[in-house]
């Protein structure tokens, strides 16, 4: 049977639509500006789109805070069949509480394999970035996984962290990690490519650290490690650095 695809952009309508019906869904809701008391709205009617494989919802500049994540990841973790999702939350303010919400609820959806969430400019740090991805190693489905979180705060612990669980994520294939403005040392790109050589599966990665302060320590560290990743047949690095000069006196 032919899946027929769902498209609002209006969030009366879609909670006023057949919601049992929808398989393949496309909400955007971009600079509407709902926060997170319209997140609720949305989410008490995503809760019953039980039948849904394929979600695309943006959210982006819409005030969310950790309420309206939270609120969002407990409707997600009732959507138990989805395959694919796409989660664009950019610009709004749901910090390490929303995110580890977020992410324990995405642990929930057995069935994911294709993962795509956009998460900049969210006052994320270190126990956000790594928790959330602990949590995606419980998708033991997921294969693609594209993971934006530039322009937070996750420094070298967040980033250490999160590279050890992806490893856990035993099926993962593809993956994309932009992770430029993070405030990441050397020492924390170390440790990203040595936790990712260990990510068996992986054939093709495309890596971002824009931005940052690794150096070249860190730059050659991180090249060593990436070298032990057996199955990588494809490697994008993007690795322009901030760079400080100081004028004595």
């Amino acid at each position: 049977m032919i899946q027929q695809n769902k498209y609002y952009n209006r969030l009366e309508e879609f909670i006023n639509s057949s919601l049992l019906s929808h398989q393949v869904l496309l909400i955007n809701l971009y600079d509407k500006q709902i926060g997170d008391e319209g997140v609720s709205g949305l989410c008490s009617a995503l809760a019953n789109c039980i039948n849904l494989s394929n979600l695309k919802l943006q959210l982006d500049y819409n005030q969310i805070g950790a309420i309206g994540a939270l609120s969002l990841g407990s409707a997600l973790a009732n959507c138990i069949n989805f395959s694919n999702l796409t989660l664009d939350l950019r610009m709004n303010e749901i910090g390490d509480e929303g995110v580890l919400g977020l992410g324990s609820a995405l642990a929930n959806c057995i069935n994911l394999s294709n993962l795509t969430f956009d998460l900049r400019y969210n006052q994320i740090g270190s126990k956000g970035a790594s928790g959330l991805c602990s949590a995606l190693a419980n998708c033991i489905n997921l294969s693609n996984l594209t993971l934006d979180l530039r322009y937070n705060q996750i420094g070298d612990e967040g980033v250490q962290g999160l590279g050890s669980a992806l490893a856990n994520c035993i099926n993962l294939s593809n993956l994309t990690l932009y992770l430029s403005d993070n405030q990441i040392g050397a020492m924390g790109a170390s440790d990203l490519g040595s936790a990712l050589a260990n990510c068996i599966n992986l054939l093709n990665l495309i890596l971002d650290l824009i931005s940052n302060q690794i150096g070249a320590m860190g730059a050659s560290r991180l090249g060593s490690a990436l070298a032990n990743c057996i199955s990588l047949s494809n490697l994008t690095l993007y690795l322009r650095q901030k760079q400080f000069i100081y004028y004595g006196l």
